[in-house]
């Protein structure tokens, strides 16, 4: 019996959006067709955000866009050309790509297998089992975070076409903490470290169609003197890297793209070639992790933490509402700002009308803890935003980076006032000394929270078309949540009266305009009323 075989390269793994509806296809097809394809479709969020990073990566082979020495006006007229194209990419170069690597694209292969490696089988003394791979099921102590029917002891096979989307996700998002052991020589080891995209927020271009996503994917390159010849993404790669040995530079773009997993995988086929009936996931080096700058995230700069940890990538939080981002994608770079525009977004100022008209931005986060635990994931998908960019609309730009920062100042002072108003309410009852360091908010800054940034996002998108001043409206939503979450308190706390006035006085205060804006003495000038609340 021929050994299993699924080579991802044709088989039909990758759900895409065509005009006439959902279709399964490969590798090659998706390349082939991304001009007639919508976008992708996989249902994992998490596996969708670092295929488009796969994918980008071939896209820069076969076109050409990965060459270092290109200029940057070379580039971009080059890829402007490709975008105005109606024919997508080179059916031969694409082709000619995937026959290159043939053997490598298959994901049962016994010697390389597809982002895995085939040594685990002698070096791992215990298999991990199939359920440690899957999001949502149980594997021997960990807690399930999502809702499953699955068990440890009764583990399920994962189709073929499944178990990509979630060897895909481990290489990007897997945990850190202990994992199958793994021996490579004396040195014996079950400590993971974390993915590189974990817990992050990535930001990812789209167009029209999957094509024009592709190109808006790409970066040129801006490094000093790379060696063409020493970037490989891991398919391209003549041999499967050491793992004692120390981590390859990180290059452009296969390495950035594809190459930065500090996982190891092998998945465990049936006999036919359809299904991962187990799976091995260790560590893939012992080495720590290079620094590089992916090109769909932001990076923020706190200049309170040590220089070594004072940039760092934008971690996911399902607590924060998407449009809180848009004035670190719509501003280009600046030092006194605390995000960084993502990289992919810094080219895009010189495309055709039609493709910048139409450009949005599909949005993944992924709210993890360092380690284990999986909180949840989310998507969102912006409106026509690129129009608004500094470089397009400096003023509507600027509007959104003054109402992003208003609704978060006034997030901060509503929070404050909640949780003074609430210890002087509540000082008689507590007996306990004040914990010391970072504290949870109060219950009520809690509920006045949740209840205040549904109105804030109802007001920012009023606001970005209207002159009215942005304080002024957010404190008017700040108290207005106050107010609706803390009016049962007043009939059970005689202190709460007095103490939600100062928190609303805190608010109006937070919420007028600056000394440096009032009218002068003796001028004739019409109060707005929306100025406060």
């Amino acid at each position: 019996m021929p050994p299993p075989s699924y080579p991802v390269d044709v088989r039909p793994w990758i759900p895409v959006r065509r005009p006439s509806g959902i279709d399964d296809i490969g590798l090659r097809t998706v390349l082939t067709d991304a001009h007639r394809i919508e976008d992708l479709a996989l249902p994992l969020p998490p596996a969708r955000s670092a295929l488009y990073r796969y994918l980008a990566a071939i896209c820069a082979r076969i076109t050409g866009l990965d060459d270092p020495d290109l200029p940057l006006e070379e580039w971009l007229q080059i890829r402007r050309k490709l975008l105005e194209s109606p024919d997508g990419f080179d059916p031969a170069a694409v082709h000619a790509y995937f026959d290159t690597y043939r053997d490598r694209f298959n994901l049962f292969d016994p010697l390389r297998p597809w982002l895995q490696d085939a040594a685990l089988a002698a070096q791992c003394p215990k298999r991990s089992g199939i359920n440690a791979l899957v999001y949502g099921r149980p594997a021997g102590n960990n807690l399930v975070f999502f809702n499953s029917h699955h068990t440890d002891t009764n583990p399920q096979p994962l189709p073929a076409r499944e178990a990509v989307w979630y060897l895909l996700a481990a290489h990007s998002y897997g945990p850190s903490g202990r994992a199958s052991v793994r021996k490579v020589g004396s040195f014996s080891s079950a400590q993971l470290q974390a993915g590189p995209l974990r817990s992050t927020i990535s930001f990812h271009p789209r167009g029209r169609t999957l094509y024009e996503t592709l190109l808006l994917h790409l970066v040129p390159y801006r490094g000093d003197g790379q060696d063409p010849e020493a970037d490989a993404c891991p398919w391209e790669q003549p041999h499967v890297p050491e793992p004692m040995q120390a981590p390859s530079e990180v290059t452009w773009p296969g390495r950035l793209l594809s190459g930065r997993s500090l996982h190891a995988v092998l998945l465990i086929a049936d006999p036919g070639g359809e299904q991962a009936v187990d799976a091995y996931l260790t560590w893939a080096t012992p080495h720590p992790a290079l620094d590089a700058t992916d090109p769909y995230l932001i990076y923020d700069l706190d200049p309170e933490v040590p220089a070594e940890r004072r940039r760092g990538p934008r971690r996911a939080d399902a607590d924060r509402a998407l449009w809180r981002e848009l004035d670190a994608l719509l501003l280009a770079g600046d030092e006194h700002r605390p995000g960084c525009r993502p990289e992919a977004f810094t080219t895009l100022n010189d495309l055709p009308k039609k493709v910048s008209a139409n450009l949005r931005v599909w949005v993944c986060g992924f709210d993890q803890e360092g380690r284990v635990n999986n909180r949840i994931w989310y998507t969102g998908l912006t409106p026509r935003i690129w129009l608004w960019a500094q470089e397009h609309d400096p003023a509507k730009a600027s509007r959104i980076a003054d109402c992003c920062a208003a609704a978060e100042t006034l997030a901060a002072v509503l929070r404050t006032a909640a949780d003074q108003a609430w210890r002087d309410t509540t000082s008689l009852r507590q007996q306990a000394a004040p914990r010391r360091g970072k504290q949870r908010p109060s219950l009520w800054a809690q509920e006045a929270l949740a209840a205040y940034w549904p109105r804030a996002e109802q007001a920012f998108w009023q606001l970005i078309d209207d002159a009215r001043p942005a304080r002024g409206v957010f404190a008017a939503a700040a108290i207005t949540a106050l107010c609706q979450t803390t009016s049962a308190a007043l009939n059970h706390f005689p202190q709460a009266g007095p103490a939600l006035a100062r928190a609303v006085q805190a608010l109006r205060s937070a919420g007028a305009p600056p000394r440096d804006t009032y009218p002068i003495p003796g001028e004739a000038h019409a109060p707005s009323p929306h100025a406060q609340p």
